[in-house]
């Protein structure tokens, strides 16, 4: 079975989606835009056969089984459930949401029209992700007792941005902070608490922010994210018999280093050839649909759910509300 892909948006993500998954053979067959002249300037760069002016035209096309939605966070839940309604699949882009009540209204609707829905973290797909995984699972740094993560850039400061926009659940958490929050789940599991303390712009939104989190059998994990600060972007997984250390990006193809206790590297990875790194997500996508599973046993949407819940008690703790969503 060959999966059609249909796109839904034409941002910066949806061009590097789309560049990196035809690189590994991903068939794209339809985008569509708010206009018809950038869905077809899109179609064209990409070489795809329809453009749509509406992203219900999209949905609605009888060459698209999946739909992946790349429109900022604010709209994704809107989108998934659009398509869902149309009877595609959806992989959404992260963070999944705005809100965990979001979250829910888009997985039970999948659910129920018993249509595939996943978030679209990449970094879990990644085969450095898949080897690190892996290490944990077989104890090669003990039990492991925290994680750290941090992921920092410098974003734009325009207040017409909707970085900068509450309504649009800006600030840092949902396009940064979600991912080493994700990663700590991964690596640690839900967290049993959560405590959060930010800083907020004068426009409402978390400029930066930093969590503790603790989770089952006392692990904690350390994570930062910030809009507007530059920072190596580094995460380590520390063991009662050793660590692996990841290097910048973290979250991106790059390096490892599995050390023992003393510091001793024992084996290293370097994955910053992997050139096609978001055709690991969509290929895990098409998976589950292929198999009729559904769900995906590296990003369960039940999971997505609960980690919208975590970026949910964050935020209430330092002051941030998103107007129309909460």
């Amino acid at each position: 079975m060959s999966i059609r892909w249909g796109v839904l948006g034409t941002g910066g993500i949806a061009h590097t989606f789309v560049a990196d998954c035809m690189a590994g053979g991903i068939a794209f067959t339809a985008v569509g835009s708010r206009t018809a002249s950038r869905a077809a300037a899109f179609a064209a760069q990409y070489g795809i056969a329809s453009a749509y002016g509406s992203y219900d035209e999209l949905v609605a096309a009888s060459d698209v089984d999946a739909v992946y939605v790349a429109t900022p966070h604010a709209m994704h839940a809107e989108d998934a459930l659009r398509a869902i309604a149309a009877g595609k699949h959806v992989l959404v882009e992260k963070a999944f949401t705005v809100t965990a009540a979001e979250a829910s209204a888009v997985v039970d609707a999948a659910r129920a029209s018993r249509v595939a829905v996943m978030e679209a973290m990449w970094t879990r797909f990644l085969p450095q992700s898949a080897r690190i995984r892996a290490l944990v699972a077989e104890g090669r740094i003990g039990r492991p007792r925290i994680v750290e993560a941090s992921h920092r850039q410098v974003l734009p400061t325009d207040p017409r941005h909707r970085l900068n926009d509450p309504a649009l659940g800006g600030g840092a958490l949902l396009d940064l902070g979600i991912y080493p929050v994700s990663f700590a789940v991964d690596m640690l599991g839900l967290p049993t608490s959560v405590r959060a303390a930010g800083t907020l712009s004068d426009q409402g939104v978390d400029t930066q922010m930093a969590m503790l989190l603790t989770h089952e059998g006392g692990a904690q994990s350390l994570l930062h994210c910030a809009l507007d600060l530059r920072s190596p972007n580094t995460a380590s997984i520390i063991g009662e018999d050793g660590r692996i250390d990841i290097d910048s990006t973290w979250y991106a193809p790059t390096t490892y280093r599995l050390c023992d206790r003393d510091g001793t590297v024992i084996e290293s990875f370097d994955g910053r050839e992997d050139l096609a790194g978001y055709m690991h997500e969509a290929r895990a996508f098409e998976t589950i649909i292929e198999d009729g599973s559904l769900d995906s046993p590296l990003m369960p949407a039940a999971q997505s759910v609960a980690i919208m819940g975590v970026l949910d008690a964050a935020r209430e703790q330092v002051g941030v509300r998103y107007p129309g969503h909460d």
